[in-house]
């Protein structure tokens, strides 16, 4: 029996229980993507599967819809897989632990992947219907849309006959998204050198912070693990004769990091002063944070005297003078648009290995110039450190469209169904939108999708009647006819 076989809409969530039990974090797609293939050989869909796992599965219209113009619904098979400290699954090889609490399904000790699992849940759930009426259905399910919209960018979609695209990716419901800032992830690497040092090794974790995803929630000012760690290492530092042997922080770029630690070695005589005054940086930090990250902790455990491969002393201070001095954050907001981000970044991972240390970052802006710009700070400071900067995954922004049919009569069929309208809105947030809609011209696009809460966490969670909301309302437009 499934976890989520009494939920409605009983097909959707049939799927979403199936999808989950597939390992399909970024760069882990190909046994999800032949999933999909096995699904459209099943079903008797036409479908197409490319070199790099992307999938298009498409259905002709219902009788009656013939003359409908197609429609294109599109969303990812990636997930951002990450599991707590303590949870020992190996999220390669296995798949999720589904449950249910009231309204929320969410899985035990990892992300849940309704982002962007939940899209093709709905897609599967419409294409096996012999009920639902619709126009010609052209599904597209790309890979590796987490590590930089990889799918978007290496698909060809000559072959569709669509114009009209909804693109599933959205996590607030009743909020239609029309336009996104484009981005590019950054590698900020410097090299080091390593040697064998002796004294008392320190464990800091920085800790309980709250996270989230870089595009939704950057505006938040959640505490980041990484710059966090980098302070609180620069801050002492300067005082105590440091050795730097282990830091690692962050699994995505796009990711707010909400843990990270370093290994850090000093003389035995200076431990007493130096845990100390990292008690009063943890209080310094957590009243600056305040609601913002109430639960932010900084551990400081004491390892033992021993000899460990690390950097000297001025090596250490070099490549903590480099990771301060990079950016973080909201960088500006928008003037055309009141609340909106307009450029930001977030250093999502940070890893020290045996010659370079690498800070990883998601950087985004609506502005091309700006994101530009904002590149080109990074590069500053690497370069001033000695370091290399790569830019990769670098898409287009999604720019709004002033004449959309699609979004006249999304916006109306809502209405009519809920009395209200729905929020038509620009997002920060990276979509495949922008990159898709470069391949189709004149495409008309919208993204739409259920209330998600904490995405890319191990507290990411989907409501299950936001689910049956948006499920009812694309049954219902799909069956819409354009009025002449």
């Amino acid at each position: 029996m499934g976890v989520l076989e009494n939920l409605q809409p009983e097909r959707v969530f049939y799927y979403f229980e199936q999808i989950s039990r597939i390992p399909h974090g970024s760069g882990n797609i190909r046994q999800i993507s032949d999933y999909l293939v096995s699904f459209a050989q099943e079903h008797r869909l036409m479908h197409i599967q490319d070199e790099a796992g992307n999938v298009i599965i498409c259905k002709p219209a219902t009788e009656g819809y013939e003359k409908e113009p197609a429609l294109i619904l599109q969303g990812h098979m990636d997930m951002v897989a990450v599991k707590t400290p303590d949870c020992t699954k190996d999220m390669l090889t296995e798949g999720l632990d589904l449950a249910v609490d009231g309204d929320f399904v969410y899985a035990e000790n990892t992300t849940l992947g309704g982002d962007d699992g939940i899209a093709i849940a709905y897609a599967l759930a419409i294409l096996e219907s012999r009920e639902i009426k619709h126009p010609k259905l052209e599904v597209i399910i790309t890979v590796d849309e987490e590590i930089g919209l990889l799918g978007a960018g290496a698909i060809d979609l000559s072959m569709l006959e669509g114009h009209r695209m909804i693109n599933l990716d959205s996590e607030e419901e009743g909020v239609f998204w029309t336009s996104c800032a484009g981005g590019a992830g950054a590698d900020c690497m410097i090299h080091v050198a390593r040697e064998a040092v002796t004294g008392l090794a320190i464990e800091l974790i920085v800790d309980g912070l709250q996270g989230g995803h870089s595009g939704c929630e950057i505006h938040k000012e959640h505490g980041n693990a990484n710059c966090l760690m980098a302070r609180i290492l620069y801050d002492v530092a300067g005082e105590y004769d440091m050795n730097l042997i282990e830091l690692d922080g962050g699994v995505a770029d796009n990711a707010i990091p909400r843990l990270t630690r370093a290994l850090v070695m000093v003389a035995p005589e200076q431990v007493e002063q130096l845990q100390a005054v990292l008690s009063e940086k943890q209080q310094q930090i957590a009243l600056e944070l305040g609601s913002k990250d109430p639960d932010f902790k900084l551990q400081v455990r004491v390892q033992g005297q021993g000899t460990y491969h690390g950097l000297n002393v001025q090596d250490t201070l070099q490549a903590l003078r480099f990771l301060v001095a990079l950016p973080g954050g909201v960088i500006a907001m928008s003037g055309d648009v009141p609340g909106l981000v307009e450029t930001s970044l977030n250093m999502g991972v940070l890893k020290l290995g045996e010659e370079q240390l690498h800070a990883q970052f998601s950087v985004r802006s609506s502005v091309e110039s700006a994101k530009d710009a904002l590149l080109d700070k990074l590069q500053a400071i690497v370069e001033l450190a000695g370091g290399q900067l790569t830019v990769s995954g670098s898409y287009p922004g999604w720019k709004y469209r002033v004449d959309s049919p699609l979004r006249e009569k999304m916006v109306r069929v809502y209405q009519e169904m809920y009395g209200v309208q729905p929020k038509v809105e620009a997002i920060h947030a990276g979509l495949e939108c922008g990159i898709l809609s470069s391949k189709i011209s004149d495409m008309d696009c919208i993204s739409l999708g259920p209330d998600m809460f904490n995405v890319h966490t191990t507290e990411e969670k989907l409501s299950i009647s936001s689910t049956a909301k948006v499920w009812d309302y694309l049954v219902r437009l799909l069956g819409e006819k354009d009025r002449a």
